[in-house]
């Protein structure tokens, strides 16, 4: 019952959050718009509520459970810091990143050259979240170090998945659902909160950005904090390899060529019969302009000889995605090799 309802606490929040971010986005609205793979304009207001629904939600849960004598305040405080430091880190890098350096090794790169990067910065700080978060829920030392890399992998892994429509909200529900089979309770507001506007994001008005996606993976790993320790460190190590393997495999890619994923990948999305590996098709017609590798939030530049080039297509009204859109792209990549 405490569950079901701090879901839907966590659901509501979320769509209130944005609403109200919507009407009134903090500081310049253009900052946060983007233009997607496909040439549709998005917002990136959709990550903000989706952390403020997920905090709501944990810290309710705590609260109803606290009533029927179920201790959980440790663990609700882990997680709301989680989320929040998460979601700070990543709307600094949404806001004031360039985009060019990607990856561990773009950011570590440029440290190496004397230059201190916005995801740099990103990394150091929701590293230090996640010992925060890990030292509130307590435990062992070798279990604090363990959950600090459960936060901070879980932040930065999810957001490798925000590159299309609904993506990272459809690994995170999985990702939650496997975690949950374990007893951690505490992934369904995370869920919820993502859930709620799922529908935004898989009509291309909306997009995590790393504000959500960080904000959700974190609180996500926050949450496995609870499994037993041989899960955790199984979680990490798969979390681990996954980082590991971006560095150097297209998951887009991956996608593309198992049928399986793919199916899954464009499930919901509008026109997804018109996605194939060769090309996207933007309302019947192929998008030349477009291209099928592109970045989820990016401004894409135009191909001469016809398609759709840099115009972007008519959409729905009387929402921030529609604002005009900035020309600095998102740092949203999929960390390809070059020959590739």
């Amino acid at each position: 019952m405490a569950t079901a309802a701090s879901a839907a606490a966590a659901a509501g929040a979320a769509r209130l959050a944005y609403s109200a971010l919507n009407r009134r986005p903090p500081g310049d609205p253009k900052a946060w718009s983007r233009t997607n793979h496909r040439g549709e304009p998005v917002t990136l207001l959709e990550g903000p509520a989706v952390a403020a629904g997920a905090i709501t939600g944990v810290l309710g849960l705590a609260v109803l459970r606290s009533r029927t004598g179920s201790a959980g305040w440790r663990s609700a405080a882990a997680a709301a810091v989680a989320g929040a430091g998460a979601a700070a880190f990543g709307a600094y890098d949404d806001l004031a990143g360039s985009g060019d350096r990607r990856g561990f090794r773009g950011h570590l790169g440029a440290l190496r050259h004397g230059e201190v990067t916005t995801g740099a910065v990103k990394l150091g700080g929701i590293g230090a979240t996640g010992i925060v978060c890990a030292a509130l829920a307590g435990g062992s030392p070798a279990d604090v170090v363990l959950n600090a890399g459960l936060v901070a992998g879980g932040a930065n892994l999810l957001n490798l998945f925000d590159l299309r429509p609904g993506r990272a909200v459809k690994v995170a529900v999985a990702s939650g659902a496997l975690v949950a089979t374990g007893g951690a309770v505490g992934t369904v507001p995370p869920l919820a909160a993502a859930a709620a506007l799922l529908p935004e994001d898989l009509g291309e008005r909306a997009m995590l950005g790393d504000c959500g996606a960080n904000a959700l993976g974190a609180m996500l790993g926050a949450a496995a904090a609870g499994l037993p320790r041989p899960a955790r460190i199984a979680l990490l190590a798969g979390i681990t390899a996954l980082t590991a393997a971006s560095e150097k495999v297209s998951f887009t890619k991956v996608i593309e060529r198992t049928p399986a994923l793919r199916w899954l990948d464009t499930l919901g999305r509008p026109g997804a019969e018109g996605v194939r590996a060769g090309g996207v098709r933007a309302g019947g017609v192929r998008a030349e302009g477009v291209r099928a590798e592109g970045v989820w939030g990016e401004r894409l530049p135009p191909r001469s000889g016809g398609g759709l080039g840099g115009v972007v297509p008519p959409g729905p009204t009387g929402s921030l995605a529609h604002a005009d859109t900035t020309a600095r792209s998102a740092e949203k990549t999929d960390p390809t090799p070059q020959e590739e």
